[in-house]
């Protein structure tokens, strides 16, 4: 009996507390923290398009995106590499402003732009991480990349 409770003991301590942090770890997509135009002058000093999710907080394909996409490695690895990556709430802050700018047709919208601002490719709503790596590649081409 006092094995039993030794074992249980030890799952406790080794088996589950290592489960929820695996769940937690999970790579994501650099977004830039800074301010729109800190982003575009970053933009410019590294010489790479801007890749602008614009998104809403209550819209599930933006969490989707978020969740599923967003957390791919491939597609993480791509878009750390060649873009500048910005996320900003379109209902809000530099997120609406920039949502009015563009006139963006739903949630979420995804702009590939060059760092003059000027937009070369974009899309609305959920896409999986394969379609989001084609757009993705089709708009650096799009930029001169």
């Amino acid at each position: 009996m006092k094995k039993i409770f030794i074992l249980l003991g030890l799952v406790a301590v080794f088996g589950f507390g290592r489960g929820p942090r695996h769940l937690t770890d999970k790579e994501e997509i650099h977004f830039f923290a800074g301010t729109w135009s800190q982003a575009l002058e970053k933009a410019r000093q590294e010489n790479k398009p801007i890749f602008l999710d614009i998104y809403a907080t209550w819209c599930g394909p933006c969490r989707l995106l978020k969740s599923k996409t967003f957390t791919n490695p491939e597609v993480v690895k791509f878009y750390d590499t060649h873009f500048i990556n910005v996320s900003l709430d379109g209902e809000k802050g530099e997120g609406l402003m920039l949502a009015s700018k563009y006139q963006i047709p739903g949630y979420p919208s995804l702009l590939i732009l060059d760092y003059n601002e000027r937009p070369v490719f974009a899309s609305a709503g959920y896409m999986p991480a394969r379609e989001f790596l084609k757009f993705g590649k089709v708009g650096l081409k799009k930029a001169g990349k």
